[in-house]
């Protein structure tokens, strides 16, 4: 059971990670195009873009309990990414 919620916690994870890498390589071809707002709005997208990546370290090495706060937490902090995302876009 716990290795079904690991893997089903991973895969959502990864999934949410492979969208989110989309955009950001999309944004980041355009970012040079940007405004100095859309900079902004894109360098804090990155700070927590790194965030997520430590994250993502951490979820390796998670116990049990420690997992699902992880994997809710991650999921947060990609929303709050995706929302950036789509403020750079509109910027752009």
């Amino acid at each position: 059971m716990e290795s079904d919620l690991r893997a089903r916690i991973e895969s959502e994870i990864r999934s949410e990670l492979d969208s989110l890498r989309a955009a950001r390589d999309e944004i980041r071809v355009q970012i040079h195009l940007g405004a100095v707002e859309a900079r902004e709005a894109w360098e804090k997208a990155e700070k927590n873009w790194n965030h997520l990546e430590g994250r993502m370290k951490v979820l390796g090495e998670a116990t049990q309990e420690s997992l699902e706060e992880i994997g809710g937490a991650v999921e947060m902090l990609a929303e709050e990414i995706r929302r950036g995302y789509k403020h750079v876009r509109k910027l752009l």
